[in-house]
């Protein structure tokens, strides 16, 4: 999980993300979507989602396809779900914590 959140920090990975997330595309269209950015940079950007399973990689005679891997997305998905859910639940705890605690200083008075 560390690999595809690192992955997607960079802001190019994301917008090649959402190129690849309902279509398989190759290498060579991703890159010309991105005018300021070399191919070879392309290049790595797509080998770091792929190392991440962010992508998966097909290849077809010298392309190279490219599409979204949902089933790395939907368990990337649950996993921030469950983070915010669960840190949803720790405020919840604080919160209901802090309202005990100042019943019990009010009953006191």
């Amino acid at each position: 999980m560390d690999a595809a959140l690192k992955a997607l920090a960079e802001p190019r990975r994301r917008a090649i993300l959402r190129l690849v997330w309902s279509q398989e595309l190759p290498a060579t269209d991703i890159a010309d979507t991105f005018a300021d950015v070399s191919r070879p940079a392309i290049s790595q950007h797509l080998a770091v989602l792929k190392d991440a399973k962010l992508v998966t990689e097909r290849r077809d005679g010298t392309r190279r396809l490219y599409k979204a891997n949902v089933d790395t997305m939907a368990q990337l998905r649950a996993f921030l779900d469950d983070y915010w859910t669960s840190g949803l639940e720790r405020l919840r705890d604080v919160a209901e914590a802090a309202e005990t605690r100042k019943r019990q200083t009010k009953g006191r008075k």
